[in-house]
């Protein structure tokens, strides 16, 4: 459909860049010239020739259309070739066409536009697909068929659909294929994909050729391949792609137009061909269907039967006759206002008697724009359906159907439109909400790939057979229960090698591998260079003990953590458990004096809650001091003999109770954890301490330690002491700074604990200080490393994840392997404030209670005493109440009367005489 030209022509395109002037010559006709230009022996070609003359005479017979003016096409013939095509353009526009139709190839059109440029004569290409036609700098170029921007919009989305995220690109290395796979490659970035490989095919190609390109292609193991070529030669590659047994279940095939325009114009589509290209998918430009496209067809098979066609109707075909139509109104919109067509003859083009190509001849459409403009305007109902232009000069509507080839047919299973995405229902069905949601909901039918499988191909391969997946693996000196490689066996055993294993039985596939060990066995081998490889195509993964950190990410993609890990410190310890004081450490001083106040608060309060009504809390002054001070502490050995009566007394002790229960549970728990735990004997106490110190620090070689410590945290790189085994952390933190070793040393806390185990004089001071996990490297975008994280995720899921830690790690008991704290922390006040402020708020409300009610009271004996003193006013004097120090007195000295008393004041009294003031206190 698109073919390269001969790159001597260029020269051409200088002659007709030129200035317009010279004379003007002015026709007026029933018969207006018009052009055609199209490979004559071609797939698309012998469809639209007969396309283009059956539109033409239909024309001609439309009484509607031009009022008696007759179009005249001149057809020429391109052969396949840009220069071909632009002399046949040249002889063309000698004889005065207005507009010219084609080309039908995307090379021969970009060199035929400059030339339509220089002479102002409209070119409307019913096949030319090449994006790059519809740029400023063609403005005399227009399309009538389906720009290759929309269908690579569409492919890409069938690619998105399917969660593919790599593609192989097979095209022709000319215009139409450079630009269109360009335009996919731009698509795919827009949905997280990519164009990881592009093999271009020379114009022309043998089958050796492109044998040899697809069996390179095997070894990259991206098995999604778009073929993106022209009608006339793509069958080929399918052909031989069987040969190589690539139409199997593994690989998955996607073809652009140029697919469903070659079966289409097949009269009879043979079963051999169509069981070759079983699973296929590929587009065809969307067409509506319509009574004019349904009798259309009918006239088509028509001409078959009558022998004046032998190929069936595709798309461009439709496209070819709705061109003719597109022309023609143009035209009659411009005869309508301008009534004629007027050419103007330049005398600058030079005399070239020798040659058949008389440039002096040629003259320059004077109504060109203006035509141009009235194409731009049209506006009907063609075979394809609405056709209309947009700002690009392309038709406004876009659209394609997603085809299938299954059991020797072909099915529709979707379609697409630049509005709505991929659907199930035809775009022209479809309203404007359901465009919207269509674009949110993608949907297609179910499809059957190469090999007859309807369950989707992963659309690569990590590894065959011949080609296993190359698994770097360290060699560790230090810590062989992680991973290491047996030196008499060469097995590479340990916790990761069996997470590993694990997580790769849980991959629904097979992923052939073989190990590469990477280290000397002496010294622990250089993580990053290990990830490094994996960058460089040395090895395909790395697995082990490799932490995930930012740099190494730059370079590889990471599965899930498998083992939760980060940089702690370790120290020299020592035990504490004969201190004479140990019993005060669990509180601090703020909390010991706190809890002493509450104590005394409860027990005051109790007291006054109490001491009217409760015989236990009255007595001599001395009695009730040592009752007040000894019943709250009392309380927490449960051996008080008072028992509270009054109801706020009892709310009192409840709330009490509750906080003197938490204090000595936590007092207790804290204690047991000092008297048993061990302490640190090094004044580096966590990380700041460390940092501010000038000792010298171990840190295991060949992590990511030392890069860490001295770029991140600026320690200076002469205080770091590389280690290589356990035995070394040992000697070092022994000898100490003083002698020769280190003060702490930094490292992965499971390389810690397992250390801890087997050395218990050590012990980690503060807290883990970085937090990150073990994974897997993998090379940039492969898909195992996704399948990986999904496995290792089920491991940690179902336990077994666990089972393996415990299988390597748990041979004498895991208890040995819980880390250590450095120190006990004492418990704060901070930890218990709400508690005491609750048993506070709710103590103190229970007082005023209690002394709203005393004040009430003695508001009432005030009153009655009063009414006593008035009825005996002849026998007793009355007792004077001034004075504030006096009422104060009186008051206190009420409370403190015993409540049973007062209550039997305020009963009828059948004494005649009245109480005495000695009486009534």
């Amino acid at each position: 459909m698109k073919f390269m030209g001969n790159g001597v022509f260029v020269s051409v395109i200088i002659l007709v860049f030129f200035q317009l002037n010279g004379n003007v010559k002015c026709q007026t006709s029933t018969v207006v010239n018009v052009g055609a230009l199209f490979t004559f022996d071609s797939v698309i070609g012998r469809v639209a020739k007969v396309a283009i003359e059956a539109a033409v005479a239909d024309v001609n017979a439309d009484p509607s259309i031009l009022k008696g003016t007759k179009l005249n096409f001149i057809m020429q013939d391109t052969n396949c070739s840009v220069f071909m095509g632009s002399m046949s353009a040249f002889q063309l526009l000698e004889r005065d066409v207005v507009a010219v139709i084609g080309p039908q190839s995307s090379s021969v059109a970009h060199m035929i536009s400059f030339i339509a440029n220089g002479l102002q004569v409209p070119l409307i290409s019913f096949a030319a697909t090449d994006a790059t036609l519809s740029a400023l700098q063609f403005p005399f170029f227009l399309r009538t068929t389906l720009s290759d921007s929309h269908q690579m919009a569409a492919m890409a989305d069938v690619i998105d659909y399917y969660d593919w995220h790599e593609v192989v690109a097979v095209f022709v290395d000319d215009d139409h294929g450079r630009n269109g796979i360009s335009l996919l490659d731009s698509q795919l970035a827009k949905r997280t994909s990519k164009l990881s490989h592009k093999l271009a095919l020379p114009h022309g190609a043998n089958a050796s050729v492109i044998s040899d390109l697809l069996d390179k292609s095997r070894e990259m193991g991206v098995r999604v391949y778009v073929v993106h070529v022209n009608p006339d030669s793509g069958l080929e590659i399918f052909s031989i792609a069987k040969q190589l047994q690539m139409m199997t279940s593994d690989y998955v095939w996607l073809a652009t137009d140029w697919l469903s325009t070659n079966l289409d114009s097949s009269p009879t589509v043979d079963p051999n061909l169509l069981q070759t290209l079983q699973g296929v998918l590929g587009l065809r430009q969307h067409t509506p269907a319509s009574s004019m496209k349904k009798a259309f067809y009918t006239r088509w098979r028509g001409l078959q039967k009558k022998g004046r066609v032998s190929s069936g109707l595709n798309a461009y075909g439709l496209y070819a006759y709705d061109t003719v139509w597109t022309v023609a109104r143009g035209i009659d919109e411009f005869l309508k206002e301008h009534g004629n067509l007027t050419f103007s003859f330049s005398e600058r083009l030079p005399n070239m008697n020798d040659s058949t190509v008389q440039l002096e001849k040629l003259k320059i459409f004077d109504g060109g724009r203006i035509l141009v403009n009235k194409l731009l305007e049209t506006n009907f109902t063609g075979l394809t359906g609405q056709v209309g232009f947009d700002s690009n000069r392309n038709l406004v509507n876009s659209s394609y159907d997603v085809i299938n080839i299954d059991q020797v047919s072909i099915h529709r299973i979707g379609y697409w439109s630049r509005y709505s995405g991929l659907s199930v229902v035809p775009p022209e069905k479809l309203t404007r909400e359901q465009q919207i949601k269509s674009r949110v909901d993608q949907k297609l039918k179910n499809a059957t790939w190469p090999g007859g499988k309807t369950e989707k191909p992963r659309g690569w391969v990590i590894a065959s057979n011949e080609k296993p997946l190359r698994v770097g693996v360290p060699n560790r000196v230090s810590f062989p229960d992680f991973v290491t490689e047996d030196e008499d066996t060469h097995e590479v055993k340990g916790y990761c090698i069996d997470v590993f294993h694990s997580a790769l039985n849980l991959i629904p596939y097979e992923v052939p591998y073989k190990f590469q060990v990477f280290g000397d066995g002496r010294l622990n081998p250089d993580y990053d260079e290990l990830v490094k490889m994996v960058s460089d195509d040395v090895i395909d993964a790395a697995i082990g003990d490799i932490t995930i950190v930012t740099n190494r990410t730059r370079f590889a993609d990471f599965t899930q953590p498998y083992a939760a890990n980060g940089l702690v410190i370790v120290v020299p310890i020592k035990n504490l458990k004969s201190s004479a004081w140990v019993y005060l450490k669990p509180f601090t001083a703020e909390m010991w004096c706190v809890t002493a106040v509450f104590f005394l608060l409860i027990g005051v309060v109790i007291w006054i809650l109490e001491h009217r009504i409760n015989d236990d809390f009255r007595g001599s002054p001395r009695r009730q001091v040592i009752t007040m001070l000894l019943f709250s502490f009392s309380t927490l050995f449960k051996t008080n003999q008072e028992d509270t009566v009054s109801t706020l007394g009892r709310m009192v002790m409840m709330v009490w109770l509750f906080l003197l229960m938490v204090i000595t549970s936590s007092y207790t728990a804290s204690l047991t954890s000092i008297l048993t735990v061990q302490q640190l004997s090094s004044p580096i106490t966590g990380i700041d301490s460390l940092i501010t110190s000038n000792q010298p620090i171990g840190l295991p070689g060949g992590s990511f330690v030392h890069k860490y410590l001295t770029d991140s945290l600026n320690i200076y790189e002469g205080r770091l002491v590389s280690l290589e085994d356990t035995d070394d952390y040992a000697r070092a933190l022994q000898r100490g700074p003083d002698d020769g070793g280190v003060a702490a040393i930094v490292d992965e806390l499971p390389y810690i604990e397992e250390f801890l185990s087997q050395h218990t004089d050590f012990g980690i001071a503060g807290h883990m200080f970085t937090k990150s996990g073990w994974g897997f490297a993998f090379k940039k975008g492969s898909p195992l490393a996704v399948d990986m994280s999904t496995a290792i995720l089920r491991l940690s899921e179902n336990g077994d994840l666990q089972k393996i830690n415990e299988k390597w790690f748990c041979r004498t008991g895991c208890s040995l392997r819980k880390g250590r704290r450095s120190e006990p922390n004492q418990l704060h006040l901070v930890s218990f404030w709400g508690l005491f402020l609750l048993c506070a708020i709710f103590t103190i409300t229970c007082l005023l209670i209690f002394l709203f009610r005393m004040v009430r009271q003695y508001v009432q004996y005030k009153r009655k005493r009063r009414q006593l003193l008035a009825i005996s006013s002849s026998d007793q004097t009355p007792h004077s109440t001034s004075g504030l120090s006096r009422v104060v007195y009186n008051f206190f000295d009420f409370i403190d009367e015993k409540e049973e008393a007062i209550k039997k004041m305020f009963k009828p009294s059948i004494n005649p005489h009245p109480p005495t003031n000695d009486e009534i206190r």
